[in-house]
Protein backbone atom coordinates (compact mmCIF):
# COMPACT_ATOMS: atom_id res chain seq x y z
CA UNK A 1 0.00 0.00 0.00
CA UNK A 2 1.16 3.27 -1.14
CA UNK A 3 0.33 5.07 1.98
CA UNK A 4 3.07 2.35 3.99
CA UNK A 5 5.11 3.16 1.67
CA UNK A 6 5.11 7.47 2.18
CA UNK A 7 4.63 7.17 5.81
CA UNK A 8 7.93 5.51 5.84
CA UNK A 9 9.50 7.74 3.48
CA UNK A 10 8.35 10.55 6.24
CA UNK A 11 9.45 9.14 9.12
CA UNK A 12 13.12 8.61 7.52
CA UNK A 13 13.43 12.10 6.26
CA UNK A 14 12.41 13.35 10.00
CA UNK A 15 14.66 10.98 11.66
CA UNK A 16 17.44 12.17 9.04
CA UNK A 17 16.21 16.15 9.74
CA UNK A 18 16.95 15.56 13.22
CA UNK A 19 20.53 14.47 12.91
CA UNK A 20 21.03 17.22 10.89
CA UNK A 21 19.39 20.13 13.30
CA UNK A 22 21.45 17.60 16.38
CA UNK A 23 24.48 17.89 14.54
CA UNK A 24 24.28 21.75 13.99
CA UNK A 25 24.04 22.32 18.33
CA UNK A 26 27.78 20.84 18.30
CA UNK A 27 29.41 21.98 14.94
CA UNK A 28 32.75 23.12 16.18
CA UNK A 29 33.24 19.58 15.96
CA UNK A 30 32.77 19.47 12.20
CA UNK A 31 29.86 18.25 10.32
CA UNK A 32 29.10 17.02 6.50
CA UNK A 33 30.05 19.21 3.64
CA UNK A 34 26.82 19.68 2.28
CA UNK A 35 25.99 21.28 6.11
CA UNK A 36 29.10 23.24 6.38
CA UNK A 37 28.24 25.22 3.01
CA UNK A 38 24.17 25.50 4.24
CA UNK A 39 25.28 26.88 7.76
CA UNK A 40 28.54 28.89 5.70
CA UNK A 41 25.59 30.53 3.68
CA UNK A 42 22.98 30.71 6.66
CA UNK A 43 26.01 32.88 8.71
CA UNK A 44 26.77 34.74 5.94
CA UNK A 45 23.17 35.89 4.82
CA UNK A 46 20.48 35.02 7.40
CA UNK A 47 17.38 33.19 6.53
CA UNK A 48 17.13 30.17 7.94
CA UNK A 49 19.31 26.91 8.12
CA UNK A 50 16.01 24.89 6.57
CA UNK A 51 15.53 27.46 4.20
CA UNK A 52 19.28 27.41 2.64
CA UNK A 53 18.91 23.87 2.38
CA UNK A 54 15.82 23.96 0.74
CA UNK A 55 17.86 26.74 -1.82
CA UNK A 56 20.98 24.69 -2.11
CA UNK A 57 18.51 21.66 -2.87
CA UNK A 58 16.31 23.51 -5.50
CA UNK A 59 19.74 24.61 -7.19
CA UNK A 60 20.80 20.93 -7.51
CA UNK A 61 17.41 19.89 -8.62
CA UNK A 62 17.41 22.60 -11.32
CA UNK A 63 21.04 21.22 -12.79
CA UNK A 64 19.72 18.00 -12.47
CA UNK A 65 16.91 18.58 -14.47
CA UNK A 66 18.68 19.44 -17.28
CA UNK A 67 20.96 16.84 -16.84
CA UNK A 68 18.94 13.85 -16.55
CA UNK A 69 15.38 14.77 -16.39
CA UNK A 70 14.96 10.92 -14.90
CA UNK A 71 16.43 11.11 -11.88
CA UNK A 72 14.10 13.69 -10.86
CA UNK A 73 10.50 13.66 -9.54
CA UNK A 74 7.78 14.07 -6.87
CA UNK A 75 10.07 12.20 -4.14
CA UNK A 76 12.85 14.92 -4.93
CA UNK A 77 11.11 17.58 -4.15
CA UNK A 78 9.28 16.55 -1.26
CA UNK A 79 12.75 15.48 0.34
CA UNK A 80 14.08 18.78 -0.36
CA UNK A 81 11.29 20.66 1.34
CA UNK A 82 10.60 18.75 3.88
CA UNK A 83 13.64 18.11 5.22
CA UNK A 84 14.24 22.31 5.49
CA UNK A 85 10.88 22.44 7.39
CA UNK A 86 11.85 19.56 9.68
CA UNK A 87 15.52 21.16 10.35
CA UNK A 88 13.68 24.34 11.26
CA UNK A 89 10.89 22.64 13.00
CA UNK A 90 13.56 20.80 15.28
CA UNK A 91 16.00 23.69 15.55
CA UNK A 92 13.10 25.78 16.77
CA UNK A 93 11.85 22.91 19.02
CA UNK A 94 15.29 22.57 20.82
CA UNK A 95 14.48 18.67 21.99
CA UNK A 96 18.42 18.13 22.17
CA UNK A 97 20.55 16.42 24.57
CA UNK A 98 22.34 18.80 26.52
CA UNK A 99 26.21 18.98 27.44
CA UNK A 100 28.96 21.20 28.49
CA UNK A 101 31.65 19.28 28.35
CA UNK A 102 33.60 17.69 25.29
CA UNK A 103 32.94 13.76 25.59
CA UNK A 104 29.13 14.71 25.85
CA UNK A 105 29.55 17.02 22.83
CA UNK A 106 31.23 13.91 20.59
CA UNK A 107 28.39 11.68 22.11
CA UNK A 108 26.06 13.91 20.42
CA UNK A 109 27.53 14.18 17.27
CA UNK A 110 27.94 10.61 17.47
CA UNK A 111 24.07 10.23 17.98
CA UNK A 112 23.68 12.94 14.80
CA UNK A 113 25.52 10.66 12.35
CA UNK A 114 23.59 7.41 13.84
CA UNK A 115 20.62 9.42 13.13
CA UNK A 116 21.66 10.72 9.65
CA UNK A 117 22.59 7.18 8.88
CA UNK A 118 18.87 5.50 9.98
CA UNK A 119 16.93 8.13 8.30
CA UNK A 120 18.44 8.36 5.28
CA UNK A 121 18.55 4.82 4.94
CA UNK A 122 14.50 4.51 5.66
CA UNK A 123 13.80 7.38 3.38
CA UNK A 124 15.86 5.72 0.52
CA UNK A 125 14.36 2.59 0.96
CA UNK A 126 10.98 3.81 0.92
CA UNK A 127 11.49 3.93 -2.95
CA UNK A 128 9.45 7.38 -3.12
CA UNK A 129 12.10 9.30 -5.17
CA UNK A 130 16.01 10.07 -4.59
CA UNK A 131 17.14 12.85 -2.70
CA UNK A 132 18.79 16.00 -4.86
CA UNK A 133 22.13 15.49 -4.18
CA UNK A 134 21.92 11.56 -4.96
CA UNK A 135 20.09 12.41 -8.54
CA UNK A 136 22.92 15.35 -9.08
CA UNK A 137 25.68 12.96 -8.68
CA UNK A 138 23.99 9.66 -10.46
CA UNK A 139 23.82 12.68 -13.53
CA UNK A 140 27.08 13.91 -13.41
CA UNK A 141 28.36 10.09 -12.76
CA UNK A 142 26.03 8.98 -16.22
CA UNK A 143 27.73 12.64 -18.37
CA UNK A 144 31.07 11.53 -16.86
CA UNK A 145 31.37 7.74 -16.94
CA UNK A 146 33.00 7.73 -13.73
CA UNK A 147 31.88 5.92 -10.80
CA UNK A 148 29.97 7.05 -8.41
CA UNK A 149 31.61 6.74 -5.44
CA UNK A 150 34.49 9.17 -7.17
CA UNK A 151 31.99 11.53 -8.25
CA UNK A 152 30.50 11.79 -4.15
CA UNK A 153 34.29 12.31 -3.36
CA UNK A 154 35.11 15.05 -5.85
CA UNK A 155 31.86 16.53 -5.37
CA UNK A 156 31.61 17.27 -1.41
CA UNK A 157 35.43 17.69 -1.68
CA UNK A 158 34.47 20.83 -3.53
CA UNK A 159 31.44 21.71 -1.48
CA UNK A 160 33.84 21.25 1.37
CA UNK A 161 36.20 23.46 -0.01
CA UNK A 162 33.63 26.07 -0.73
CA UNK A 163 31.85 26.27 2.53
CA UNK A 164 35.13 26.20 4.38
CA UNK A 165 36.25 29.58 1.85
CA UNK A 166 32.67 30.91 2.97
CA UNK A 167 33.08 30.13 6.69
CA UNK A 168 31.26 27.43 7.07
CA UNK A 169 32.34 25.15 10.25
CA UNK A 170 34.98 22.51 9.12
CA UNK A 171 36.70 20.35 11.63
CA UNK A 172 37.20 16.49 12.21
CA UNK A 173 34.37 15.26 12.23
CA UNK A 174 33.49 16.80 8.77
CA UNK A 175 36.30 14.51 7.13
CA UNK A 176 35.24 10.74 9.04
CA UNK A 177 31.28 11.82 8.91
CA UNK A 178 30.76 9.46 6.04
CA UNK A 179 32.86 6.59 6.82
CA UNK A 180 30.13 6.41 10.20
CA UNK A 181 27.37 7.41 8.25
CA UNK A 182 27.39 5.28 5.00
CA UNK A 183 27.80 1.77 6.87
CA UNK A 184 24.15 2.75 8.69
CA UNK A 185 22.75 3.90 5.79
CA UNK A 186 23.67 0.51 4.09
CA UNK A 187 22.53 -1.65 7.20
CA UNK A 188 19.17 0.10 7.18
CA UNK A 189 18.69 0.58 3.71
CA UNK A 190 18.78 -3.17 2.99
CA UNK A 191 17.12 -3.99 6.28
CA UNK A 192 13.68 -2.14 4.89
CA UNK A 193 13.92 -2.52 1.38
CA UNK A 194 12.34 -5.86 0.71
CA UNK A 195 9.45 -4.34 2.84
CA UNK A 196 9.05 -1.55 0.55
CA UNK A 197 9.26 -3.63 -2.43
CA UNK A 198 6.64 -5.82 -1.45
CA UNK A 199 4.31 -3.51 -0.50
CA UNK A 200 2.34 -1.90 -3.40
Amino acid sequence: MILKKFSIFFIGLSIFSYGIALAIQVQYLGIHPWDVLTIAFYDLFGLSVGTWTVIIGLAIILFTLFARREYINIGTFLNTFLVGVFVDMFLYLEWFPASDVLVGDIAIMLLAIVAMGIGGGTYSAAQIGLGPRDGFMLSISDMTGKSIQRIRIYVETGVLILGLVLGGPVFVFTFIFTFIQSPIYQRVFFAIKPYTTRVQ
